[in-house]
């Protein structure tokens, strides 16, 4: 089993890492959390290059409420099918964890993904946006570390999806999130995107500014099941994108970029 912390320790060693991000990152115990999501070992890869695409539905009780559950499991299984189709789909390992931390797959090929639906999605608890955030932000880190300790070069393309601020999160702070963030971004194989779906009163673009989001790359949808399904079409196509080449993803400019 790989060691959670010694992937970290190597990204510090390499300059990924910030001390301050691997304090939020091993000060609890979240080792286990993100141990879960890694999913397909390293050796078992046969791709001389590797995309990673994670993304976070949210699974909090207003998107049920709001009528909006089934254009979420809509928008996720499009994001499947675009990268199923794409000729690079050898390349990509896919990862779903839901809002709340129930991992409905770890990183897996496109083939293996599980589409959503009314019987694996329910969405009726809370939103620890920073908590899950960090667990979230952390997989990504220790899977893209796992290869590159491994000589294999790796792009990360991340989505968290939320329709309303942080409320659940006891562990972590904005300013967290927002540590790790720049430390990814500095490094320029990793792409984080955000979606916020309109709630009527959040102010999207600021709760993912405090999280170290780059405007270009924050989805502010209307509360519809076409406006929400478009939003992951729009991300789709960058994953796409990000997968076909290195200069590709360097030139890849936020959504519609």
């Amino acid at each position: 089993m790989t060691n959670i912390n010694d992937l970290f320790q190597s990204a510090l060693d390499d300059g990924t890492l910030s001390n301050e991000s691997l304090q939020a990152l091993t000060v609890y115990d979240l080792g286990a959390q993100i141990q879960a999501g890694l999913g397909i070992h390293v050796d078992d890869v046969m791709s001389s290059e590797v995309v990673l695409v994670t993304v976070m539905p949210d699974d909090s009780g207003s998107i049920q409420y709001s009528g909006n559950a089934q254009a979420v499991r809509g928008g996720h299984n499009s994001v499947i099918d675009a990268l199923a189709s794409s000729q690079q789909q050898d390349n990509i390992l896919i990862h779903n964890r839901y809002l709340n931390g129930n991992i409905l797959y770890p990183y897996c090929p496109i083939a293996q993904a599980i589409r959503m639906d009314t019987k694996n999605y329910n969405p009726n608890q809370g939103t620890p946006l920073y908590d899950q955030t960090v667990v979230l932000l952390g997989t990504v880190l220790a899977k893209s570390q796992e290869f590159s300790d491994n000589g294999v070069p790796v792009r990360t393309v991340t989505l968290i999806i939320t329709d309303g601020d942080d409320c659940h999160s006891t562990r972590h702070t904005a300013k967290d999130v927002a540590a790790i963030a720049h430390d990814m971004l500095r490094m320029e194989n990793h792409v984080i995107a955000a979606m916020g779906i309109d709630d009527g009163s959040t102010n999207f673009r600021q709760v993912f500014k405090d999280m170290g989001i780059r405007d270009e790359w924050i989805l502010t949808p209307a509360n519809s099941d076409g406006e929400i399904r478009k939003a992951f079409q729009v991300f789709s196509q960058s994953a796409m994108r990000a997968s076909q080449s290195a200069a590709n993803f360097n030139s890849l400019g936020g959504f519609g970029g």
